[in-house]
């Protein structure tokens, strides 16, 4: 007779509810793919500017609402990056790692069902979204009202008692009133990128509000980072085809073509945003574009992409996630003459974060090479080295993988 493990853990929490005279037991743990769940925990804990150490820590009992998960892998974000350098938020010491996913090893009694209604059980694979606080504008599922950017996320959280607050670890504790999603149709690496993607189907969700984004609009993107990479790879599977890429790195501009962009400008080769714009406006076949997406938290960039646009065009600018400085527009030539529809965009709402799982799928179905924007795995004990790299800019997405 087979017996599959969900099976078997069906089966212990029936004789378990038995022996207690039918009530729940207050959790419920099978052993993970690995075994059996460890007394104790690893995590990278940052500790000062630019160095991680291994600290080990007990894991905790579970609360009825809580859930332990054994982490898999992590992304690394241009976030960790700026914490890793200058401690922007004051976290330290830190656990960080928000783009992070496992496979749930625990679970409180209470937890049956996950964020969009799906339902748990340990085993499956989980990818978090954000902590809430008390804003009833973002405790719906159905959001519109306004981003997340007013709760707390896993990997960002000061340290306490707990410890086991960041991706960059053995295991996660997920407390109760944490948004977590099953993600288990989902291979390891595409749940890596989850939450990089939902940054950009957020921003094309705010670049459609402004009613000039459509199926044959041209589209430039500038910065071909691993979030513009992913904004045209949103594009794409979009059925938008006629999209130009601005970056000054001939590898990721190669890159840009794979992921779905028609043509590419390298700025190096062009002195001056006259000679730049040009650029822009032949690789659209002599005209400049309906719609652009700024991808790269540089001022000077934010400042030439006006010339890229023609009038009544528009833009979404998402890349100052932090502050990058000032940016000098003319706001008579830039905006008004031209009358440019301007929208921001930061982090996403929760019916973006479930709404990406599908674009996921789809850009994988397409042939779009999505989940070769992870060039450089590490272990936890390499966390200083991936750090490193990522701010060396060597590859694409860095991301730390489990053994």
């Amino acid at each position: 007779m087979n017996i599959n493990e969900n099976e078997i853990a069906k089966l212990v929490s029936q004789v378990l509810q038995e022996m207690t005279g039918g009530s729940s037991a207050s959790s419920y743990s099978a052993p993970s793919a690995g075994g059996a769940i460890p007394k104790t925990a690893k995590v990278a804990m940052m500790t000062k500017l630019k160095h991680f150490e291994i600290q080990e820590y007990p894991i905790p009992e579970l609360g009825d609402d809580d859930i332990l998960v054994k982490v898999e892998g992590c992304g690394v974000c241009g976030t960790d990056a700026h914490e890793y350098k200058n401690d922007p938020f004051s976290l330290i010491p830190v656990v960080l790692g928000h783009e992070g996913t496992g496979e749930i090893v625990k679970m409180g009694k209470n937890v049956s069902k996950d964020s969009a209604g799906k339902p748990l059980k340990v085993g499956d694979k989980v990818v978090t979204c954000m902590i809430f606080k008390d804003n009833p504008d973002i405790t719906m599922f159905d959001l519109n009202k306004q981003n997340v950017g007013g709760a707390d996320v896993y990997g960002l959280l000061p340290d306490d008692d707990v410890h086991l607050n960041g991706w960059y670890s053995d295991y996660i504790l997920i407390r109760g009133g944490s948004t977590v999603f099953n993600v288990s149709d989902l291979d390891l690496d595409s749940r890596i990128l989850i939450e990089p993607c939902a940054v950009l189907v957020h921003a094309v969700e705010r670049a459609k509000l402004t009613n000039i984004l459509r199926f044959n609009s041209r589209v430039v993107v500038q910065g071909c980072g691993p979030i513009g990479l992913i904004c045209i790879a949103v594009l794409r599977t979009m059925g938008i085809e006629n999209i130009v890429a601005v970056d000054g790195n001939e590898q990721r501009l190669a890159f840009a073509k794979r992921m779905g962009a028609d043509n590419t400008v390298n700025f190096m080769n062009h002195k001056g945003i006259d000679a730049l714009s040009e650029a822009v406006k032949a690789a659209f076949g002599g005209y400049y574009a309906d719609f652009a997406f700024q991808c790269t938290g540089s001022p000077v960039a934010h400042s030439n992409i006006y010339h890229f646009i023609r009038n009544g065009g528009g833009l979404c600018e998402l890349g100052f996630f932090i502050n990058g400085g000032d940016a000098t527009i003319n706001p008579h030539f830039d905006l008004c003459s031209k009358e440019i529809t301007l929208v921001g965009s930061w982090v996403y709402t929760l019916r973006d974060y479930a709404t990406t799982f599908d674009f996921l799928k789809r850009a994988n179905a397409i042939g779009l090479p999505i989940k070769e924007l992870i060039t450089h795995r590490f272990k936890l004990e390499e966390m200083n080295e991936a750090l490193e790299t990522n701010l060396a800019q060597k590859g694409l997405k860095i991301a730390y993988i489990a053994p």
